[in-house]
């Protein structure tokens, strides 16, 4: 698993979380911790890809 994700691999997985799968699950599946987890959440939460793709343009 690639150390840096794309902002859209992010928001992707927020969207699993979003389904119901558990935090802690998320971060076993993609090699994350859950601190960083939850820095994604504060700064992507709630975006589409195309928000993120946007915000980049900006």
């Amino acid at each position: 698993m690639s150390k840096r994700m794309t902002e859209s691999q992010i928001v992707a997985i927020l969207k699993e979380a979003d389904a119901g799968v558990p935090v802690k699950e998320l971060c076993r599946q993609h090699g994350i911790a859950s601190s960083t987890f939850y820095k994604w959440k504060a700064k992507y939460g709630g975006m589409e890809a195309s928000d993120v793709k946007r915000l980049k343009e900006l």
